[in-house]
């Protein structure tokens, strides 16, 4: 059983809130009057005189859904400036009645399909009120009535067999900048490639596919491209032997590529690259157990023939040390990296020839520890990490695993800690925070503590200085504690704010 304790609790009013309490304080009036109850003295306030550029300057600092529920129905007034209302719209619906989508659709969609340039239907209740399933077919298809449409964010609604349908509907929207496609498929391996034959270019210069995409689908998905600037794949996948010719499209505008690849050798890879990517200047890639990966030679040749402007290369590859030798030291001296998280084995990111000058990745935000075995002396260090998640207690021969993480990145400096283990010790444990003095977030895989060791552990000079200097204010515990345990961490930890943790029922009234 998991209970959450927070100390104190502090919640933003929202525009809706604000209106809606407006409403109640408001008798509604068909004419330009409007009469405020206040206190049972009725006061009158008229909107004749007022000039409507107030009102549109209070508009640009609503949402559109909050303005229409609040405003729409008060007066003849409000009714004639929304429907008159000359701006973009952006419509954001969340939870919304059947009654609802109907007003909604004759007061809103209907008089300014026009204007309206983003439409978001978060909730897949919301959109089966609207459309008939399959939802996103239906959705896509009537996106033509949306002109100046320029930003699509569909979520996974429905599952899809052939997204040739799809990509047809969204390639004909001829303002459209902005597509995030997703959709659902129940095997992947079952997924048709896109088969059209579409005439005029598409306007999209933003392109991600969050969902599978067939590796031999790329000529039909290019040809009808040519504004694009930045592509990202999260499931581009083939088959290790299969051979596709494609010819070269020329892909002026794109700069930026993420590809997440599965069963697509590098030779496939390559014959991309050749063919679509010439102009690149930002690749990251990502693999799992490949191999065909991991050799320096191809890499140096395809990246000076291909892609003469790249200048950010970034790729997260599984295979082996030979991999973290070639991407973190020889690309890492030719290429700035723009990745945020990177997850560190201590057998192959440390694993490399003494001689070797230590590279600094900047870019790192986060840092994930992995593997059973910790080594010293590394030549990998990340300056900016601020967040550290060690999922491996690193036991050593010498030396200790703080001295091993202090080589590898500033403890001081970290503001977020995950021990995601639970064989590392409590003392370890205690000893790291105290070399971490601006951590804010403490998350830990926490088993249990000896009743014998409890007072030990609060005796010891560690312990004592912790309470003393930490600055924890989220605390949260992955398995349960009992109640001596939970007054330790309340003890040492005197800033907390929210406290989670899993808690013995019969133990409940009394931490109360």
């Amino acid at each position: 059983m998991y209970i959450c304790i927070r100390f104190r609790y502090s919640r933003p009013v929202s525009s809706l809130f604000l209106i809606r309490n407006m409403e109640r304080r408001i008798k509604r009036s068909s004419d330009d009057t409007v009469y405020d109850h206040n206190n049972k003295r009725e006061s009158k306030f008229f909107v004749t005189t007022t000039n409507n550029e107030i009102f549109y300057r209070i508009f640009e600092y609503l949402e559109y859904n909050d303005i229409y529920h609040g405003l729409f129905y008060l007066n003849n007034r409000f009714q004639n400036l929304l429907i008159n209302l000359n701006i973009p719209f952006q419509i954001y619906l969340s939870t919304i009645s059947k009654s609802h989508v109907d007003l909604y659709n004759k007061n809103v969609f209907q008089p300014n399909k026009h204007r309206i340039n983003i439409l978001r239907l978060s909730n897949p209740f919301t959109i089966e009120l609207i459309f008939s399933p399959p939802c996103l077919l239906f959705i896509v298809k009537h996106l033509i009535h949306l002109p100046k449409l320029h930003t699509l964010i569909p979520s996974p609604i429905d599952y899809i067999l052939n997204s040739t349908i799809i990509f047809t509907q969204v390639f004909c929207l001829k303002k459209l900048k902005y597509c995030k496609l997703t959709y659902r498929v129940k095997d992947n391996k079952n997924v048709l490639p896109i088969d059209f034959d579409q005439y005029e270019q598409s306007s999209i210069e933003y392109l991600i596919i969050n969902s599978p995409f067939q590796y031999e689908s790329f000529q039909k998905l290019f040809i009808y491209l040519s504004k694009l600037r930045h592509s990202s794949i999260n499931y581009l996948f083939g088959s290790n032997h299969s051979q596709i010719d494609f010819y070269p499209i020329h892909l002026k505008d794109l700069n930026y590529i993420f590809f997440d690849l599965h069963s697509i050798h590098f030779h496939q890879f390559e014959e991309l690259i050749k063919n679509f990517f010439h102009h690149i200047k930002v690749l990251r890639i990502s693999t799992f157990n490949d191999s065909s990966y991991s050799h320096t030679k191809q890499w140096k040749e395809l990246i000076s023939s291909s892609m003469p402007n790249l200048h950010i290369f970034d790729m997260n590859n599984s295979y082996t040390s030979a991999m973290h030798r070639f991407l973190y030291l020889y690309l890492s001296g030719q290429f700035r990296s723009k990745r945020k998280d990177h997850t560190f084995h201590w057998q192959f990111d440390h694993d490399i020839d003494y001689y070797l000058k230590k590279h600094d990745f900047k870019s790192v935000k986060h840092i994930n520890i992995c593997s059973k075995r910790a080594v010293t002396n590394s030549v990998i260090y990340f300056s900016n990490v601020i967040e550290l998640t060690i999922k491996n207690y690193g036991k050593m021969y010498y030396g200790s695993m703080l001295t091993a993480l202090q080589q590898i990145l500033p403890l001081k400096q970290l503001k977020k800690l995950i021990i995601d283990c639970n064989d590392i010790p409590v003392q370890q444990v205690i000893n790291l925070i105290c070399l971490t003095p601006n951590l804010h977030f403490l998350k830990w895989n926490f088993q249990s503590i000896v009743q014998t060791k409890l007072k030990s552990i609060e005796q010891s000079e560690n312990f004592r200085s912790l309470s003393n200097t930490n600055k924890i204010q989220n605390f949260q515990i992955l398995h349960c504690c009992s109640f001596d345990e939970i007054q330790i961490f309340i003890n040492v930890f005197p800033q907390l704010d929210y406290l989670q943790t899993g808690e013995f029922r019969k133990q409940i009234v009394q931490i109360i």
